[in-house]
């Protein structure tokens, strides 16, 4: 059994209509259940998502407000007023404001952008630059990504006199800012067919508007914050990311081409994950540490060479912003370990002085995922004695209704169920600390605490070959609302399996079943090779990919997780060296058992815990769920009763015996009488003298002949005295067979068999016997 530290929770789409899927649609078993589980319930529905195209664009003009603010703009170009492009510090707000500057531009007008800095002006409209802009004579402002709360700063700007057009998708409040248009695909006035577009999303609809035609050369940018700002990728957005990624894998763009060679990307496999881990973060890290106004100035560039100067700066940046990460989540960690109080608490709130709260929600999402937790990190700033962060959440702690509950200490916060900003005084950290863990420990179960891993597609094998797994890159972009699949496969056993690296911390299988094989990689799993066993059947879950070596194709699966309800033993036998496999036992779970007295003393030394000797007391009240077997019994019935009472998850078989016979073997009858007579005729016979010489002459072991001896004298043919054997007048008629010490031999030289010496398969199958509760006759013992 693998005690995995998440609940696996499988759902199981309907195979009836899989089946009617994969007859319809023509498609492969696994991409019909990717479909069902996606919530697909008709052929026509599901056909239509594959065949997604041009015509899923709505009219930008269904938007509320896009006429007026398409002729406020006109007016503006024609009039040649100055036009100032305002967006936001992250991904989805750079390519919004390169979107809405390019058309711009195209058009004619007289444009420039600002993005305020994370840091001076904080998020969205800034009354600062706003007044700086009029300073420099802008007289339209377009706010891009961002605007919809910035009521008060829109006051300032037509107090001064200038237009404000607001383009935005965040949340409208109950009351809008008074701009001169507010175009967003939520508008409380408006009825648009869609309304999850980003930032991005709703520049382009205003450039579609103010082109007057689709502009496709925009689509790659659009793609770039579509998938990075996380929204649902259906609908539009869908088919802008779908036809981004495409144009993306063929721009001509110096930007995205620079992109490529710093994120170490083939353009030409541009994909959504592209996005998400190697273009975004670059992108996100000018905003995080700085100004991000340059990341419009990057994408927008003409010259090659400009292009890659400044993704070499993006992606500097994008290392110090990763350094800086690692380093204070190390530091967070060291507090968690180091003290109790933070450590136990139920959810992690942890401070820190001169932490960038630019990058202190990156560093949350990591101790979620370390720890599952509901997770806060603070950025003190002594001298105003405030502190800012960010925070991430798990399920069934919904952080903003929690947060809420402490309005009193919170004079800024925002948010949603799974994550949220918030500044308070410094010196109510522990205060909030103490408050959230007890609202945690009211809604939060144990079962709460475990993280869950979703699998919707579980398979066998025999559905999985190269042509299945390309097929279900017809379903690409996978993203949020539709989620890029875990599959489970049930049902398999080990073939093979090897740790991997230079470090041996990664492993690599082959699994079967049903005489179909698949090989298995997992990154920094290697430790699983101590946990797995052959013989057993183990559910995989993880990710299918297409491995690639000298032009030979084959399907893998990236190993996310391995699970087996099965009990498993572990092979140690024959190991001397302690050392060798005492690393690959989890010793907070272990007991160590010993039959006999002289293996705890030789062992007590060797291992850094307690050995238990066996006593018919042991149960699973004082027993942990895994076992070392560290000698064999004196007899199968001890082990037997072990079995009964502790029902190990673990059996690790060490079985070590420091006087083995199973190789001697039981002497012959031939034997037996040959030395007999022998005697006989001596009638005394010097055994430390010449006991040794006469194993040589017959090819004996000496230990055989000292056994035998003791078999004479048990039975009373031979007396011993002071290394002087005698033989006995008239000795009583025995049988061999009746010596204590012949019958003990013998029962050794069984144990030996069934447990030292046995085929890991036999021996397997006799614990199974014993743990699965069936009754064993005693020719089975």
């Amino acid at each position: 059994m693998i005690a995995t530290e998440k609940r696996w929770r499988i759902n199981r789409p309907d195979e009836q209509l899989v089946k009617k899927f994969v007859d319809e649609l023509k498609i492969s078993s696994i991409s019909a259940k990717i479909l069902v589980a996606r919530g697909f319930t008709t052929v026509e529905a599901a056909r239509a998502f594959l065949t997604i195209d041009e015509q899923t664009i709505h009219d930008p003009f269904e938007m509320y407000g896009m006429k007026e603010a398409v002729d406020r703009i006109q007016k503006a170009i024609q009039n040649r007023e100055k036009i100032l492009v305002y967006g936001d510090y992250d991904s989805d707000g750079i390519t919004s404001t390169t979107v809405m500057k390019t058309v711009l531009q195209d058009l004619g007008a007289d444009v420039s952008h600002m993005i305020p800095n994370r840091f001076i002006d904080g998020y969205g409209p800034s009354e600062r630059l706003f007044k700086q802009a009029h300073e420099e004579g802008y007289q339209l402002i377009i706010t891009v990504d961002n605007g919809i709360a910035g009521n008060h700063e829109v006051q300032v700007a037509k107090e001064l006199g200038m237009d404000v057009i607001v383009t935005d998708h965040h949340e409208p409040g109950e009351i809008l800012p008074p701009a001169d248009v507010i175009i967003h695909p939520r508008h409380p006035a408006g009825n648009y067919p869609f309304g999850e577009l980003a930032g991005v999303g709703v520049a382009f609809k205003v450039a579609h508007a103010l082109y007057g035609k689709l502009p496709k050369h925009l689509l790659e940018i659009a793609a770039i914050g579509t998938v990075a700002d996380l929204v649902p990728l259906l609908d539009e957005n869908r088919y802008l990311v779908k036809a981004g990624l495409e144009a993306l894998q063929h721009s001509t763009r110096p930007a995205i081409q620079a992109l490529c060679k710093v994120a170490g990307v083939n353009q030409q496999e541009i994909d959504e994950e592209t996005i998400g881990f190697g273009f975004a973060p670059r992108l996100n890290a000018l905003g995080r540490l700085g100004d991000a106004a340059p990341g419009v100035d990057f994408l927008m560039a003409q010259n090659a060479a400009e292009a890659m100067t400044m993704a070499s700066s993006l992606n500097e940046k994008n290392k110090e912003r990763q350094a800086m990460v690692t380093s204070i989540t190390e530091q967070a960690i060291a507090m968690i370990e180091n003290d109790e109080e933070i450590g136990h608490s139920q959810v992690l709130v942890i401070s820190g002085e001169g932490w960038n709260p630019g990058v202190v929600g990156i560093v949350a999402s990591r101790l979620v995922e370390k720890y599952y937790r509901p997770t806060i990190i603070l950025s003190i700033d002594v001298e105003k004695g405030v502190a800012k962060g960010s925070a991430r959440s798990i399920e069934g702690f919904h952080m903003y209704k929690e947060l809420a509950k402490n309005k009193d200490i919170l004079p800024a916060f925002g948010g949603h169920p799974m994550a949220a900003g918030m500044t308070l005084a410094m010196e109510d950290i522990d205060e909030l600390r103490y408050r959230l863990d007890q609202q945690a420990r009211e809604c939060l179960t144990e079962d709460a605490l475990t993280p869950v891993l979703d699998i919707d597609i579980p398979l066998t094998l025999d559905e999985i070959d190269i042509n299945a797994i390309e097929d279900v890159r017809k379903l690409a972009p996978f993203g949020t609302s539709f989620a890029k699949p875990v599959y489970a496969i049930e049902d398999t056993s080990i073939r093979s399996m090897k740790k991997i690296g230079a470090n041996e911390d990664h492993i690599k299988l082959q699994i079967v079943s049903n005489n179909q094989e698949l090989d298995v990689v997992g990154f920094h799993k290697g430790y699983l090779v101590d946990e797995l066993t052959y013989g057993i059947q183990v559910f995989f879950a993880g990710d299918l990919q297409i491995n690639e070596w000298n032009g030979r194709k084959k399907p893998q699966l990236l190993l996310q997780d391995a699970r087996t309800d099965e009990w498993q033993l572990f092979d140690l036998r024959g190991i001397r060296q302690v050392a060798r496999w005492l690393q690959t036992i989890p010793l907070e779970e272990v007991t160590f058992i010993a039959f006999r007295e002289m293996t705890v003393n030789y062992y007590d030394s060797l291992i850094p815990q307690k050995i238990q000797s066996y006593s018919e007391d042991i149960s699973n009240e004082n027993c942990m769920p895994y076992v070392v077997l560290l000698d064999l019994p004196p007899n199968v019935r001890m082990l037997e009763q072990l079995l009964e009472n502790v029902r190990p998850n673990r059996i690790y078989a060490h079985f070590y015996i420091p006087d083995s016979h199973y190789f001697d073997g039981m002497p012959t009858r031939e034997q037996f009488v040959w030395y007999y007579t022998f005697l006989r005729k001596r009638r005394i016979f010097q055994l430390r003298q010449n006991l040794t010489e006469l194993a040589k002459h017959k090819g004996w072991s000496r230990d055989m002949l000292i056994f035998m001896t003791q078999v004479f004298f048990e039975l009373g043919f031979v007396t011993i005295d002071n290394g002087l054997a005698k033989i006995v007048d008239h000795p009583p008629k025995k049988e061999l067979t009746s010596a204590k010490i012949y019958q003990q031999r013998a029962q050794q030289m069984a144990l030996e068999q069934t447990l030292l010496y046995a085929p890991y398969k036999d021996l397997r199958e006799w614990f199974d016997l014993r743990l699965n509760g069936q009754s064993v006759s005693e020719e089975e013992q």
